[in-house]
Order: structure tokens, then C-alpha cells, then sequence
């Protein structure tokens, strides 16, 4: 059997350094667009959309629940990615996939 040294790590810690080793952080990072949504975006179009996922490649994949908001956020594109992408350090947004909600 092998002997610790020293304290234990927290597994915040543990946490961190695997993902970073990994590479999956900034994976991580990236990901937390989605809970960010409606502040990146404004009550008014967090309103009519649910973001789903974001894909390795940086698309995110958004339900909107009318064919009329599909269509206004997709001309709104570019500025939807400026917003998203202004936090520095994390991936970029490279593009959005919009698709209509079900049910």
C-alpha cells in the first residue's frame, strides 16, 4: 500500500487540475454561455429561445418557439455573437444554429 504525503487535495482542486490536464476546461468555460444566456442576451429574446448545447467547434444550438423569431435572430446573428463573445478568455461562438421548439 503507498503512503500520502501532505494534506489532502480539495476535489475543487482535483477538479481543476484533471479538466486543465485534460483539456476539457475550456470546454467548460465555454459552456457556460448557457446559464449566462439571458443576461448575454437580453429578458426579451431569453424570453422566446432555450439554448440546448455548444458543439466542439463552437456552434450553438438554440430552440426558438416561432418560425417569425428564427427569422429576426438570424439577421441579429452578428451582434448576438459580439455579446457572446465578449468575455475574454472563453472559446469563441463561432456560429448559431437556430431550430424551432418542440411541444
Amino acid at each position: 500500500m503507498t503512503e500520502r504525503r501532505g494534506k489532502p487535495n480539495r476535489i475543487s482542486e482535483a477538479l481543476a487540475s484533471f479538466l486543465t490536464e485534460s483539456g476539457l476546461a475550456e470546454r467548460v468555460e465555454q459552456a457556460t454561455i448557457i446559464p449566462e444566456w439571458g443576461s448575454l442576451v437580453g429578458e426579451q429574446i431569453a424570453a422566446v429561445t432555450k439554448p440546448l448545447s455548444i458543439s466542439r467547434d463552437g456552434t450553438l444550438f438554440v430552440a426558438v418557439r416561432t418560425n417569425a423569431w428564427m427569422t429576426e435572430l438570424s439577421l441579429m446573428e452578428p451582434q448576438l455573437l459580439r455579446a457572446l463573445n465578449s468575455k475574454a478568455g472563453r472559446e469563441r461562438v463561432r456560429a448559431i444554429h437556430w431550430q424551432l421548439m418542440r411541444g
